[in-house]
């Protein structure tokens, strides 16, 4: 199963752009598993990332930092299933 990881921090608009991004193309890919990270929970994630939310890791690796792309983002999905 892949794994799509959200790293965000609230009160983000970029955040909240990737999510709207995300939630339009997860449907398509439903053996996708989705989780969120926040960088203030996480003081390790915090370092790595403070300056980059939000970043999404698909199986623990970058996929893309800042701005989702969808179809950027449905074919990394689909190489990875």
């Amino acid at each position: 199963m892949t794994r799509l990881t959200l790293v965000r921090k609230p009160g983000c608009h970029l955040c909240d752009d990737a999510r709207s991004v995300i939630d339009r193309v997860l449907p398509e890919f439903p053996d996708v598993e989705i989780g969120e990270l926040s960088i203030l929970d996480d003081p390790e994630l915090m370092e790595k990332y403070v300056e980059e939310i939000p970043v999404v890791l698909i199986d623990d690796r970058v996929h893309t930092i800042w701005r989702v792309d969808a179809d950027r983002l449905r074919t990394a999905l689909a190489a990875a299933g």
